[in-house]
């Protein structure tokens, strides 16, 4: 994929997100689950960055992060060199702003409403913030399913009424309907069959091209990432382990863990030996001192013990 423009809209300065873990009657904080720990990147206008790990690496916490769905515990988050997101800046964020950045969720049917319909779905957001400027919303909606791929007669029916595939288009047409910027997608085709997946993942290529959105797509599966991103970013327990061109990142890991984890994606016709991890991910309550991937690392030394490396950053 071409190289996206280089200057930075989106920033993450150090952004820390600290979950207080509480016990007791009187729910005293015990300790914190450090879902993201000291994270930093950049994003341009009109660039895919994927971002990948396990589960429970801090990802999607990451994107509630930049959705304003999830306040920092430390850091900032920037648009334009303005801070939007930081834990002295705890206002609400102006409606405008607020449009300019959508999520699209893993599980779409846990994502909409059931009482509503289709056509209620997509047009409620727009007469929120008064988009539709003559517009019904009977077109309003026909005109967004259209973007999509789906008949303008499901703006009648109701969610429960659609397949996975169907429900998760409805939502990024939801998503779509405020005109955003930047749109982050948390594992929006890993519940859905590999056919429909490649619908899907071509669809929002598409829809980045006639809108020029910017997207975070947040997945485990690097095959999917490389086919949509310009760049992708590894998180391992709340931090970033390598960051790179897609290409390069698929192509030449340098990270032990970016290495595992293209490893782990299958590939037809090509016997290659799986990189195997030992044993699970340490605890993002107690991480481990010095690089929390050492345990696990078929590469780790003595220093790996005592000190933490800095993101790999791949040209």
């Amino acid at each position: 994929m071409n190289s996206a423009p280089a200057a930075p809209w989106i920033s993450l300065e150090e952004v820390v997100v600290h979950f207080p873990i509480r016990r007791g009657v009187l729910a005293r904080t015990t300790g914190h689950v450090r879902a993201v720990d000291g994270v930093s990147l950049e994003l341009a206008r009109g660039e895919t960055l994927g971002l990948a790990g396990e589960s429970g690496c801090g990802k999607t916490t990451l994107g509630r992060v930049l959705a304003g769905l999830e306040r920092p515990t430390a850091g900032a988050v920037k648009l334009d060199g303005e801070v939007l997101f930081s834990p002295k800046n705890r206002k609400p964020l102006p409606k405008d702003r607020r449009r300019r950045i959508q999520m699209v969720f893993q599980d779409p049917q846990a994502s909409l409403n059931p009482r509503l319909t289709v056509g209620e779905l997509l047009t409620e957001g727009l007469a929120e913030h008064r988009l539709l400027r003559g517009e019904s919303r009977d077109a309003a909606a026909a005109r967004l399913l259209a973007e999509v791929g789906l008949d303008e007669s499901a703006r009648w029916k109701y969610p429960f009424e659609f397949s996975g595939g169907q429900r998760q288009r409805i939502c990024i047409a939801r998503a779509l309907a405020l005109r955003p910027d930047l749109v982050i997608c948390d594992e929006v085709v890993s519940a859905l069959d590999v056919s429909v997946q490649a619908q899907v993942i071509n669809l929002l290529v598409e829809l980045r091209e006639k809108h020029g959105l910017a997207y975070v797509m947040i997945g485990h599966d690097l095959s999917v990432l490389r086919h949509v991103s310009h760049r992708i970013a590894v998180m391992y327990l709340g931090r970033l382990a390598e960051v790179g061109p897609a290409e390069s990142m698929v192509e030449a890991p340098q990270h032990p863990y970016a290495q595992a984890l293209v490893a782990a994606v299958p590939v037809p016709g090509v016997k290659r030996k799986r990189k195997a991890l030992n044993g699970e991910p340490p605890s993002a309550a107690k991480p481990p001192p010095g690089c929390p991937f050492h345990p696990r690392c078929p590469q780790a030394m003595a220093t790996c013990r005592t000190q933490a490396p800095a993101c790999r950053v791949v040209d």
